[in-house]
């Protein structure tokens, strides 16, 4: 059904009870897995080292911390921080699986001054091989690591992966698909050949690519992810660029759910201060929105999400125009 003003009106009365939507990742972003060369008291403790400081990238919305003052000794107490840890054979050697204490992470960060954007979401990895066929979990070992290395969360295809070839044309039935199955809306495509590799990272439907050389899989492979986070940070991070007020268009919205999801999804993310909604035509609102970044910088994060897809020109009236996808 199309919504009308005098539905919007009567939802708004409903929306304190709704619970906000909650962003769903693999794995939790307070866990990191990271080499280590034996089970030594000073491997130990630089593993954890390492580890916080891939986690405190993660939830700080992507950001490089490491110029902030009380980064380095945060690092040196990251042992206090643990929750648990773990020691485990992988083909690569021995790894240490570490789970740091949520509350800690996220009080560090505040202390560290920084205002978190969220956690961003992982990133789905759909590589193909010289044959073709999509490469699993092991043969993506060194793009992973290069990833997250910076905080950058990945995740790989099951049993039945996307269409690559719909993915990489921001399909909107593929990309609802993605968010479904995996909850991101970021995708990075590749497909290797002798020396070299051709990139496109998706994210919240524009794609962005590059082309890479590399002397072996491996090199490849890791300069890849370098790059993705180097492109996702570049759109994403925008984190410090002060706040604004703006108006958003979104369409394709085809019933109160869908409605009252948009909002919930607005009202859940850090950045976004307030939300009103200014009217409605056949299947869009406009929102006025009051946010901590800019409204091209949020309409970005929240297409990164996987719930909407960017939209070329903007509305008439909106600073930014998305498409809900359910």
């Amino acid at each position: 059904m199309r919504l009308s003003r005098l539905l919007i009106a009567t939802l708004l009365l409903f929306l304190a009870a709704l619970p906000p939507l909650r962003a769903q990742v693999a794995g939790s972003p307070y866990s990191v897995v990271v080499p280590v060369a034996d089970t030594s008291d000073a491997q130990r403790d630089q593993a954890f080292a390492s580890a916080l400081g891939q986690v405190l990238t993660r939830v700080a919305g992507g950001q490089d911390l490491r110029g902030n003052a009380g980064y380095g000794d945060a690092l040196g107490k990251a042992a206090s921080m643990v929750q648990k840890f773990q020691y485990q054979r992988a083909a690569t050697g021995l790894i240490l699986d570490v789970e740091f204490e949520p509350g800690s992470v996220r009080r560090l960060v505040s202390k560290l001054g920084v205002q978190s954007a969220g956690i961003k979401p992982p990133v789905l990895l759909l590589v193909q091989g010289n044959d073709g066929h999509l490469l699993d979990q092991a043969a993506l070992a060194s793009l992973a690591a290069a990833a997250g290395a910076r905080g950058t969360n990945v995740v790989y295809p099951d049993g039945n992966p996307p269409d690559p070839a719909k993915v990489a044309a921001a399909d909107p039935a593929a990309l609802a698909a993605v968010n479904q199955q995996y909850h991101t809306g970021l995708v990075l495509l590749g497909k290797l050949r002798d020396g070299g590799a051709d990139w496109t990272l998706i994210s919240g439907g524009q794609a962005q690519r590059w082309n890479g050389q590399g002397e072996s899989a491996d090199a490849l492979l890791g300069d890849a992810g370098n790059g993705m986070v180097d492109r996702i940070g570049k759109q994403l991070n925008v984190i410090g660029a002060g706040p604004s007020e703006g108006k958003l268009w979104v369409s394709g919205l085809d019933s109160a759910m869908d409605y009252a999801n948009l909002v919930a999804t607005l009202q859940d993310d850090p950045s976004v201060k307030q939300v009103l909604t200014l009217g409605a035509q056949n299947d869009g609102v406009l929102l006025y929105v009051k946010a901590s970044v800019p409204m091209s910088g949020l309409a970005a994060n929240l297409a990164a999400g996987g719930h909407l897809l960017l939209q070329g020109e903007p509305h008439p009236g909106a600073d930014a125009s998305l498409r809900w996808l359910r």
